[in-house]
């Protein structure tokens, strides 16, 4: 199989239903987005030194990917499209919970950084809620999204930020507070 088919070389990609769109369709921004993510999160996860919760970060990235088969559909699609459960979100907030147990409790805005890792899921933070906002708007263009989606994606944001500064903890890195 060739990697590139040239179909895409007048500005248009196929969506999973086989429909034409521009390549800059609300939808590929959306998808898009995600898949940005998804990488931003790879070099975050492959970067850190501490592992323990890589095979969360992995059900993370299958998750994403579950997303942008979703976003890439529309109603004509005939395909069967991966499940999305809303016991991911749970998982998110059961990780957060944990790490937030060793965390200092936050107390002032945090300047991003603290270690490689951290950064990098900060990066990741940052393009989460790019990818929200392309979800929003789809859902502005009534167009109708699966319902865990969103929610997923908002948790997601806020796990990255705990994360980013668990890795600093763990990394023996440094936390710089905001001083206005």
């Amino acid at each position: 199989m060739k990697i590139y088919t040239k179909t895409g070389d007048k500005g248009q990609t196929s969506l999973v239903s086989g429909e034409r769109v521009a390549k800059n369709h609300a939808r590929i921004e959306a998808y898009g987005t995600v898949d940005e993510l998804n990488a931003c999160i790879a070099v975050m996860k492959d970067s850190a030194k501490f592992k323990d919760f890589n095979p969360d970060i992995e059900n993370i990235q299958s998750t994403l990917f579950s997303i942008g088969s979703h976003l890439s559909a529309t109603e004509k699609n005939k395909y069967p499209l991966p499940e999305i459960k809303e016991s991911l979100i749970q998982k998110l907030e059961q990780d957060m919970d944990t790490m937030n147990l060793e965390l200092e409790q936050l107390r002032s805005f945090i300047i991003p950084g603290g270690d490689l890792s951290a950064s990098y899921a900060h990066v990741a933070r940052t393009i989460c809620r790019r990818a929200e906002r392309r979800v929003i708007d789809l859902e502005l263009q009534e167009i109708s999204m699966h319902p865990v989606i969103l929610p997923f994606l908002n948790r997601l944001s806020d796990y990255l930020f705990t994360l980013a500064r668990y890795y600093t903890l763990k990394h023996n890195g440094v936390e710089t507070k905001w001083k206005p």
